[in-house]
C-alpha cells in the first residue's frame, strides 16, 4: 500500500467546519492536489458518509481551505477555499465560505504567518480572498503570542462559546459576476422547467445569492433539517440553476448542476417568526437545509434587505439600512450590518460587517492511501 501524507488543521469556523492547508505544503499539481483532498475528506461516497475521510456527510463539514502569503498590496494572506462534493468527485471552487472566513485569521496567525502581529493586544489581518477576488479583514486579539479563539462569546448554531472575531467584508459585490444586481434588477421571474415561473431577488455579494418567498413555494418558511419533500427539493434546485443561468453564471441549468453545485445558493423567506427579527430565512447547501445559515448567504441577505424593492425589503417591511440587520435562521438569529449607498441609478455595498467565531480541533498529518 502506497500514501500520501500531508499536514493539515482541521478548524471550526462559524457553523462550518474544514481542513486547512498551506499552500507551500502542497503538491504543485493542482490536479493532484484536488484528488488528494477530496480523499482526505472522504469523497467520492456513494453512500454519503464520507465514512473513509474526514468529513461527515453534510455541506457544512465538507470544505478545504488553502493559505498562502498573499500576492495582493496590503493583504497579509491568500485565502482559497473548496467546497468538497460528498458523492461525486468534484471541488467547487466557485465561491467563499463566509464562516470559515472566521477561522482563516487564527490559522495564518498560529502559522506565524502574518507579519507585525503584536505579541498581546487587538490585531487586524488583511486577508484576499481568492475565489471571488475580494478583500476581507478580520479583527480578533492576541495574547502571549497567540491568537484568542477562546471567550464567552456565543453563536447561535453552534453549542459552546468562543472568542469573537468581527469580519468586515469589503466591497463584496459582484465577485462572481460583475454587479450586485446580475439581471440589473431587484426583482426577477424565473421560469422553471416544468413551465412554472417563480418571483425571485438575484443578488451577487458574498456569494451569488438566490432568493424566494416560502410561501410561493408552499412552505411555511420555518422548516429545518429533512422537513422539505423531494418535490420542494426538486423545485428550489430548479429555482436556484435557472437563478444562475439568469446571472450568466452558466449556459444551462444542466451545467449549473453538475459544474456549480455550492453556488449560487438559494434561500427561502418568509415574515418575522421570532421577537427582534425583521424576517425567517432558510438556506440551502449542495442540496440540503443548512442547520444554521450560511456566513455569505447572510452577506447577501442583508445587502438585499437594505435596497428598496428587493423580496427581502418586502419582507421586512421596508428596507433596512444605516442599523443592524438581525434574521431568525434554522438555528437561531443573526445580526449583521450592510453599509449601502445610492451611487447614481445603482446600489453599491461598501462593506457587510459580522461577528463570529473560529477556533482550532486538531492538527496533525493526515493519511492519503493512493487511489487503485
Amino acid at each position: 500500500m502506497t500514501f500520501t501524507t500531508l499536514p493539515a488543521t482541521l478548524m471550526r469556523g462559524g457553523t462550518s467546519k474544514g481542513l486547512f492547508f498551506r499552500a507551500d505544503q502542497l503538491p504543485d499539481d493542482p490536479a493532484r492536489v484536488q484528488a488528494l483532498l477530496m480523499r482526505a475528506l472522504g469523497s467520492p461516497d456513494p453512500y454519503g458518509s464520507q465514512l473513509d475521510g474526514l468529513g461527515t456527510g453534510i455541506s457544512s463539514t465538507s470544505k478545504i481551505v488553502i493559505i498562502g502569503p498573499s500576492q495582493q498590496p496590503g493583504c497579509h494572506v491568500d485565502y482559497l477555499f473548496g467546497h468538497v462534493a460528498i458523492a461525486d468527485a468534484l471541488v467547487d471552487w466557485s465561491g467563499n465560505c463566509g464562516n470559515l472566513s472566521a477561522a482563516v485569521p487564527v490559522f495564518a496567525l498560529m502559522q506565524k504567518m502574518v507579519a507585525g502581529a503584536p505579541a498581546n493586544g487587538p490585531v487586524a489581518v488583511h486577508i484576499w480572498q481568492a475565489n471571488i477576488g475580494k478583500k476581507i479583514i478580520a479583527e480578533l486579539q492576541m495574547q502571549n503570542g497567540r491568537p484568542v479563539w477562546w471567550g464567552d462569546y456565543f453563536l447561535d448554531g453552534i453549542a459552546f462559546s468562543a472568542g469573537p472575531i468581527r469580519l468586515r467584508f469589503l466591497d463584496p459585490a459582484g465577485g462572481a459576476s460583475g454587479k450586485l444586481f446580475p439581471t440589473g434588477s431587484p426583482r426577477d421571474t424565473l421560469t422553471l422547467p416544468d413551465g412554472s415561473t417563480l418571483e425571485a431577488t438575484l443578488i451577487d455579494a458574498g456569494n451569488p445569492t438566490v432568493f424566494v418567498r416560502a410561501a410561493d413555494l408552499g412552505l411555511r418558511g420555518d422548516e429545518t433539517g429533512h422537513a422539505l419533500s423531494a418535490d420542494q427539493q426538486q423545485k428550489l434546485e430548479w429555482a436556484r440553476c435557472a437563478g444562475a443561468v439568469m446571472m450568466k453564471l452558466g449556459p444551462d441549468i444542466d451545467t449549473i448542476q453538475r459544474e456549480r453545485p455550492a453556488t449560487p445558493k438559494i434561500s427561502f423567506l418568509s415574515p418575522a417568526s421570532q421577537p427582534g427579527c425583521a424576517l425567517t430565512a432558510r438556506i440551502v447547501s449542495m442540496g440540503r437545509l443548512h442547520h444554521a445559515y450560511t456566513g455569505t448567504g447572510a452577506i447577501a441577505l442583508a445587502a438585499a434587505a437594505a435596497i428598496q424593492n428587493t423580496l427581502a425589503a418586502e419582507l421586512c417591511g421596508a428596507p433596512v439600512r444605516g442599523q443592524a440587520f438581525t434574521f431568525a435562521h434554522a438555528g437561531g438569529c443573526q445580526t449583521l450590518e450592510a453599509i449601502v449607498q445610492r451611487q447614481g441609478r445603482s446600489w453599491q455595498v461598501s462593506e457587510v460587517v459580522m461577528t463570529r467565531h473560529a477556533r482550532p480541533l486538531m492538527q496533525g498529518t493526515l493519511y492519503i492511501p493512493q487511489q487503485p
